[in-house]
């Protein structure tokens, strides 16, 4: 009996020591649940706000787009609707003389003034009469003259290649992107944007397109030109989600966002990075938490 009641005893107290560590442990775990909740909540929102962002951003890349091709297609019509100008109409025959009209006394006649300036004179005597003067020197010969001329006495011509205008024909997609690209690797971003947005317009669906709308962006984000830049950016991720640079992309889509002060959408954004592209390499990885920081992100 004794026995009996000492373990009995020793259950109870085991239980009673045992309770409150269940009781702590349970109390941690809801606390942790609510912050991640919490935080769960938090993200939701950001990234609500990033899509209507997004959404802003597109509606206001679309009005931009109307404009310019509204504008372009004006100044086609203008430029199509020109009315060439008049020119001058000649009479196809002029009048014949009349006859029986009388000459005017002040008309030269060569017959009458043989000698006077204009009056014609033979080959020899010209010839004579202009270079009378040059010492050393005799009368021009004219022998050789429709003769063939020998082979080596003439210059060779320097042979030249076919122009752009006289060939007609535009480079190849690579060859035009490669020049582009030349551009930005010398730093000259101003010739990158012009050469890029030739690219796109003349080939729009190319496979390289993805690639020259980053490198379009890039152009602007390093003049500090945030907002074409995010346009840009946003684009690859509109319409090419799947390019090889599309978390670049978004990377630099934050970056131009913190430039412009939107810094709550540009932490949205470097976390979307992650959820969007789990397999993105170090580099990218690296960066985000670079621009977290500096964007001072919870």
């Amino acid at each position: 009996m004794l026995r009996h009641a000492l373990l009995a005893g020793l259950s109870v107290l085991a239980i009673g020591l045992i309770q409150p560590a269940v009781a702590q442990d349970a109390a941690d775990l809801v606390v942790r649940t609510s912050r991640l909740e919490n935080q769960l909540r938090q993200l939701s929102g950001q990234i609500e706000q990033l899509q209507f962002e997004n959404r802003r951003l597109t509606e206001q890349l679309r009005k931009m787009q109307e404009d310019v091709d509204f504008r372009f297609s004006e100044r086609g019509g203008q430029r199509g609707g020109a009315a060439p100008a008049p020119q001058a109409t000649r009479p196809a025959n002029p009048p014949p003389p009349q006859p029986g009209r009388e000459r005017r006394g002040d008309a030269f006649d060569p017959a009458g003034q043989p000698g006077a300036a204009g009056a014609p004179r033979q080959l020899g005597q010209v010839i004579d009469e202009e270079f009378a003067g040059d010492q050393g020197q005799g009368p021009m010969d004219l022998s050789s003259v429709g003769r063939p001329v020998p082979d080596g006495a003439l210059p060779s011509a320097t042979p030249r290649g076919p122009s752009v205008a006289a060939t007609g024909q535009a480079g190849s997609p690579r060859e035009l992107y490669d020049v582009a690209y030349a551009h930005v690797l010398r730093k000259e971003y101003e010739r990158a944007e012009m050469s890029f947005r030739e690219f796109l317009q003349s080939y729009p669906r190319d496979r390289l397109a993805a690639d020259a709308t980053f490198w379009l962006g890039e152009s602007y984000f390093q003049r500090r030109r945030y907002r074409e830049a995010a346009e840009q950016f946003l684009k690859i991720s509109r319409d090419f989600p799947k390019a090889g640079k599309g978390a670049d992309s978004l990377l630099k889509l934050g970056m131009s966002l913190n430039g412009l002060g939107a810094r709550d959408q540009a932490c949205a954004t470097f976390a979307k990075v992650g959820v969007d592209y789990p397999g993105a390499s170090n580099a990218v990885r690296q960066g985000v938490e670079r621009e977290r920081q500096r964007a001072r992100c919870a």
